[in-house]
């Protein structure tokens, strides 16, 4: 296995290996003659990116001041701008997402030494991936460590240094880098609470009804009518 092969496989690997040492060169060139073309001349611009990263893709944008070591280890999403002085120590892969801003003079380094001093002075070294997510920002002075995942929707503030995963839709700050606060999209709505069962209420003892009013009816005084002298046979008597 070659020294390349151990970098990309994440192993350690002797840095000064001859094949290492001609990609960097040919890296640090390209970056040479990007931060040296003019402000404005941004078709220029675009072609040497091309020829630098990996994979990029549309409104893309770079300032002077970019710095990688390989430059095939570096892929980008859409909508991607890097302020003055972005460093990317790219021996391991570095990933964007899409709609991704980085600050000024930001760091993502991917390199790591052994801890231990008597492997570390032979000079091995190694790498492990970045990944950063979509609509992320990272304010001014930001170092994003070795082997370091970056969740979607998320604000690294200024001057943290990340050392730690950073878990989506959050705001993160501090050395070492820190959630501080959850964003409004991550907010889960409260579930509704279930309503509290109610002991059953015995029901409400009727008013009795009022007793129903007897019909009216008219007192008619019945008087026969054949009775003299009032009638004679039921015919009315007319006599004054």
């Amino acid at each position: 296995m070659t020294e390349k092969e151990k970098q990309q496989a994440g192993e350690l690997y002797d840095a000064s290996d001859r094949e290492l040492f001609t990609d960097r060169v040919k890296a640090r060139k390209l970056c040479g003659e990007f931060n040296n073309l003019e402000y404005n001349d941004f078709q220029k611009k675009e072609r040497v990116i091309d020829r630098i990263v990996a994979l990029k893709g549309d409104d893309v944008s770079v300032e002077a001041g970019f710095l990688c070591n390989y430059g095939y280890n570096i892929v980008i999403g859409n909508n991607f701008h890097a302020d003055v002085n972005c460093v990317m120590i790219d021996n391991g892969e570095i990933t964007f997402g899409d709609n991704v801003y980085v600050g000024p003079n930001c760091c993502f380094c991917t390199a790591e030494r052994p801890l231990e001093a008597v492997v570390r002075n032979t000079g091995v070294e190694y790498a492990k991936p970045i990944k950063v997510g979509s609509n992320v920002c990272f304010g001014s002075n930001v170092t994003v460590a070795a082997g370091v995942t970056i969740g979607d929707n998320v604000v690294i503030t200024t001057g943290s240094v990340v050392t730690k995963d950073i878990p989506s839709d959050c705001i993160a700050s501090g050395n070492p880098c820190l959630p501080t606060k959850v964003t409004e999209r991550s907010a889960a709505p409260e579930a509704p609470k279930a309503a509290e069962a109610k002991p059953a209420e015995a029901p409400a003892a009727k008013a009795p009804e009022p007793a129903a009013e007897k019909p009216r009816t008219r007192h008619l005084e019945v008087r026969r009518v054949d009775t003299p002298p009032h009638n004679n046979g039921g015919t009315p008597d007319r006599r004054r």
